[in-house]
């Protein structure tokens, strides 16, 4: 305990940190059960087509081989929900990269060179990856992902925008981006001689991943078991189940020996998804006071024709401003692509690029400060669904992110600042988030000598989840922290949802504190005894988590950036971060401001350094590894700052948490692309904010 007495929003250690930095933590392909296989994957080298023929001899003639797998041979599999996971299933190539066939052997060398040697025939097709805002195929979904409508309308947007004294309309254009955790996309599996089957998977929700697993092989749920202790990141691109998983049940029933499956890191782009590249229009109309009348945002990405998924980018329009005449509609098409997914801050990270961006020069038309315009278009209550907010921090982000910052004391003229050959900017963007919630179950047990045990298959992906709620299983059962030992990541324990959508904490969490909850009752009633047994209480928030909320629950955000701009080398560097966030009570403020931290330093990598690009005559994408797609390391980050507001929010949870994991990427890339838009005196509007476009905008103006 603390000396107050409270662990609950103490900054406590992560408890399994010695683990991680000895090496005792396993994750997925650390496992080794005896005899154990290794299995490397092939992938199609064709855009669009059909396997004509696969030849095995080369490859089985390699040392060590013992079976290449393809659509000839492999296990059948039930037709699974997720087309992406139908792998081996067929001759069909829907895109460069999709699997054709996996080698397995005794070693992870000799499958790699197995691999090497298979040898493929197709029959191509003719392609299509091109993606552009008025190309034939485009439509509107009846729903983005998520579950939002494709289409939302509200008042005369056209009218409004028409008659509106201050008017901006402007485009902008993400790139796809990846998600690269450091631990790529792993799995060993091995089935027993009982016909069950046992998985350890890099994996965001173990749960999931043995509910698929059982429909595509035909077993019940309880012969799967999924194992998720430790996972290296994933960004959401871990969040369902990846082809690699279903490869390595293949491999295993086909040699009746446990394989391991780690993805090369060069395929990953190709298979686990990704984030589509978004093509932006936003119109907003105000006042002379900049008080908007009408927003008018529109979304066009693509899909994959092996399964549906429509990054729901229009989505933060709908929550963030005040905008009586409004319409936020997605456009997709469908395309010989890879499949995209889940990226941390799906829909929000994209969405909000253009929105803030097109706020700073609404700010800009109408002559007024960013932040000043931003406060004076606080809506009274969420103007898409009309339901209160359960809290809104917004306007006190935004106050004291710019005391912090020193917002007064910016010029706001256009390239002003200047320190020898570099122009500095500086630039704001708001961030916000919904808070989302799943019914999950925990027990709770009390042993005789002070111990406690808590038992949730949460998974902690690196976020410090077994730390917090070790501290929420503390706080209510009034014991110190090192008296709690959590047991997170297997389908052996208690079901809890995935760790996605920053929900993980509100989710598990509120499971957690009502059986802890449960169980100092009962060690009440026993005048705090301790049978020799034990003592154990469970809890399940179905009813209560799954209830029906008459507000708009969000987390908010503003994020301020200082930049320099390099007139000679056209180098863009972001010299300072900082971010103001109201998310509720925080849980931990160690491994708070390390997800806030690192969420902006996603958001400058999305600015500055990250993008994927589609080869259009191959269907290849280019940066397919860590040489070629650059993430940003130490040396780009100088200084980042992370705060919060106190927030007291009745309407969330037993802790009054909100999630913390995505908010942080939020508003990063619009803030530097604001900033870089105030030391050059022109906007880019297409990031990565890379030299040459840099200097392509620096030489239009004679006076640079």
């Amino acid at each position: 305990m603390t000396e107050t007495g409270r662990v609950l929003g103490a900054d406590a250690e992560r408890s399994e940190a010695r683990d991680k930095v000895t090496g005792r933590a396993r994750y997925a392909a650390e496992y080794r059960p005896p005899d154990r296989l290794h299995a490397w994957p092939v992938p199609a080298t064709v855009a669009r087509g059909r396997v004509t023929e696969i030849d095995p001899g080369p490859a089985l003639a390699v040392r060590g081989v013992r079976a290449v797998l393809t659509h000839e041979n492999a296990p059948r599999v039930a037709a699974p929900d997720d087309a992406t996971l139908a792998v081996l299933q067929d001759d069909r190539v829907p895109h460069r990269g999709w699997y054709v066939a996996l080698v397995v052997a005794d070693t992870l060398e000799n499958a790699r060179a197995g691999a090497a040697a298979v040898r493929v025939s197709y029959a191509t097709e003719e392609h299509d990856v091109l993606l552009s805002r008025d190309r034939p195929g485009l439509r509107t979904p009846e729903e983005a992902n998520g579950g939002h409508p494709g289409l939302r309308e509200r008042g005369d947007p056209d009218g409004a925008f028409a008659s509106a004294a201050v008017r901006v309309e402007a485009e902008y254009a993400l790139t796809a981006l990846h998600n690269h955790p450091m631990e790529p996309h792993a799995a060993t599996a091995h089935w027993k001689d009982d016909g069950t089957l046992t998985v350890q998977d890099s994996s965001q929700g173990a749960n999931t991943v043995r509910e698929v697993l059982a429909r595509m092989f035909g077993l019940e749920r309880r012969q799967v078991t999924v194992v998720s202790e430790h996972v290296g990141g994933g960004f959401g691109s871990k969040g369902t189940p990846r082809p690699h998983v279903v490869l390595a049940v293949m491999a295993s029933r086909h040699t009746g020996r446990p394989v391991t499956l780690a993805l090369p890191r060069r395929q990953l782009a190709a298979v686990v998804g990704h984030r589509a590249p978004t093509l932006h229009r936003v119109r907003l109309g105000a006042g002379a006071d900049g008080v908007i009348t009408a927003l008018d945002h529109e979304v066009v990405t693509r899909t994959s024709r092996v399964r549906e998924f429509v990054e729901q980018a229009a989505v933060p329009g709908r929550v963030m401003y005040t905008s009586p005449n409004s319409r936020t509609v997605h456009r997709v098409v469908d395309l010989d692509v890879p499949t995209p997914s889940w990226m941390r801050a799906p829909g929000e990270a994209s969405g909000m690029y253009a929105l803030e961006s097109a706020m700073d020069e609404l700010a800009e038309a109408a002559g007024i400060d960013p932040v000043e315009l931003r406060l004076r278009n606080e809506p009274d209550t969420e103007p898409d669904s009309g339901r209160p907010f359960s809290s809104r921090g917004l306007p006190g982000c935004l106050r004291e992110g710019a005391r912090r910052f020193g917002w007064q004391e910016r010029d706001p003229r256009p390239g002003a600042r200047r320190e020898g050959d570099l122009l500095i900017g500086s630039g704001v963007a708001a961030s916000t988030y919904p808070v989302l919630v799943g019914p999950s179950r925990a027990s709770a047990s009390a042993e005789p000598g002070g111990r406690h045990v808590i038992r949730v298959n949460a998974t902690d992906i690196g976020t410090g989840a077994r730390t917090v709620l070790g501290q929420i299983a503390a706080q209510a059962l009034g014991v110190p922290l090192d008296a709690v030992r959590v047991d997170v990541g297997s389908t052996e324990l208690p079901a809890a949802p995935l760790a996605g959508g920053s929900s993980g904490t509100a989710s598990w969490g509120w499971a957690v504190h009502r059986a802890c909850e449960a169980l100092a009752a009962l060690l009440a009633e026993r005048g705090g005894t301790v049978p020799p047994e034990g003592l154990t209480a469970t809890a399940d928030t179905r009813e209560e988590a799954g209830a029906e909320v008459p507000y708009a629950r969000h987390a908010f955000g503003a994020v301020f950036a200082e930049v320099s701009a390099d007139t000679v080398t056209g180098e863009v560097r972001a010299r300072r971060l900082l971010g103001v966030f109201a998310a509720g009570r925080i849980l931990n403020p160690r491994t708070a401001w390390s997800q806030l931290t690192g969420g902006m330093t996603m958001g400058l990598g999305m600015a500055l350094t990250e993008g994927s690009t589609l080869d259009a005559r191959f269907g290849d994408i280019a940066e397919c590894d860590l040489a070629s797609y650059h993430v940003p390391v130490c040396a780009d980050v100088p200084s980042v700052e992370a705060y919060w507001l106190e927030e007291d929010d009745p309407h969330l949870n037993p802790m009054g948490s909100k999630g913390i994991g995505e908010i942080g990427i939020v508003g990063t890339a619009a803030a530097i692309g604001n900033a870089l838009r105030h030391a050059l005196g022109a906007r880019l509007r297409e990031p990565p904010f890379t030299p040459d476009k840099v200097l392509a905008r620096l030489h239009r103006d004679p006076r640079r």
